[in-house]
Formats: C-alpha cells, sequence, structure tokens
C-alpha cells in the first residue's frame, strides 16, 4: 500500500521559513516526477512545486522563494519555503506521479498524502 505523509507545517510570521518533508512507502518513486500543491480555504488546489531526475518546476508565485529537492535513499521529497507571505497559507500536499517529468495539473498525480497545515501570519 502506498503512503505519502506530510510533515513540517506550522504556525510561521510571514518572512519566515519552514521546511516541509513528504516519506513515501509502498513502493520507491525514484524514477518519477514528486510534486506539491496546496490549498487554501474556499479555492481550488494550485501547483506549486514538483521535481523529477529531467529537473524542477515550479509555480511563478513561489519561483526564488521555495525549493524543492528529494533524497532517493530515503524516498523523501522537501520543499524549503524561505520569505513567506500570508498568501502562502494553506493546506500543502505531496504527490506522486506516474511520470518521470516534473508535472503541474492535479490530475497528472496518482498518489496523494493526507496534507500538513501552513500558516502564514502577517
Amino acid at each position: 500500500q502506498v503512503q505519502l505523509v506530510e510533515s513540517g507545517g506550522g504556525l510561521v510570521q510571514a518572512g519566515g521559513s519552514l521546511r516541509l518533508s513528504c516519506a513515501a512507502s509502498g513502493r520507491t518513486f525514484s524514477s518519477n516526477a514528486l510534486g506539491w500543491f496546496r490549498q487554501a480555504p474556499g479555492k481550488q488546489r494550485e501547483f506549486v512545486a514538483a521535481i523529477s531526475w529531467s529537473g524542477t518546476a515550479y509555480a511563478d508565485s513561489v519561483k526564488g522563494r521555495f525549493t524543492s529537492s528529494r533524497d532517493n535513499a530515503k524516498n523523501t521529497v522537501y520543499l524549503q519555503m524561505n520569505s513567506l507571505k500570508p498568501e502562502d497559507t494553506g493546506v500543502y500536499y505531496c504527490a506522486a506521479s506516474f511520470n518521470s517529468a516534473p508535472r503541474t495539473r492535479v490530475n497528472e498525480y496518482a498518489y496523494w498524502g493526507q496534507g500538513t497545515q501552513v500558516t502564514v501570519s502577517s
């Protein structure tokens, strides 16, 4: 059974940093794209970042502030979030795709974690 478990969310002031982790189990995703999405109350889930062996992709709203990395030995993906803004608030989900290149759409991901709350206060 495939499981993705996020951790590292919390409450932080604007300008602060958080590092999210997503540990995968049940299968290895070293050849697959792993992504981060977020969902604010009343809004649709939106793409944040994705990483694969071929590269990374970021939403324009987080470029230069967020960095995604992965440790294939640990089957874990990370999202380093710096210079956080109140508009970054939401539930952050990690996801795994069957594709090998970074993907930006929700329907391109097959497995999802339960999400971790990130709240940025002004």
